[in-house]
């Protein structure tokens, strides 16, 4: 019994191009509907303030 390896340099170029167009497609899709989602924020702006006297310097 002998065994055959089917080898074609010819369609694995062209394969390689249509999924990676595919991912690029994806992660375009997935970028646009992620923008229309309206996350909440925060209404007024976080501002917290830290006295100097609890910064210790290390060496």
């Amino acid at each position: 019994m002998q065994f055959s390896k089917n080898t074609s340099s010819g369609k694995s170029a062209l394969g390689l191009v249509v999924k990676l167009s595919l991912v690029i497609a994806l992660v375009f899709v997935a970028i646009f509907l992620l923008n229309r989602i309206d996350f909440p924020a925060p209404k007024k702006e976080i501002e917290k303030s830290i006295p100097n006297e609890n910064f210790k310097i290390v060496k």
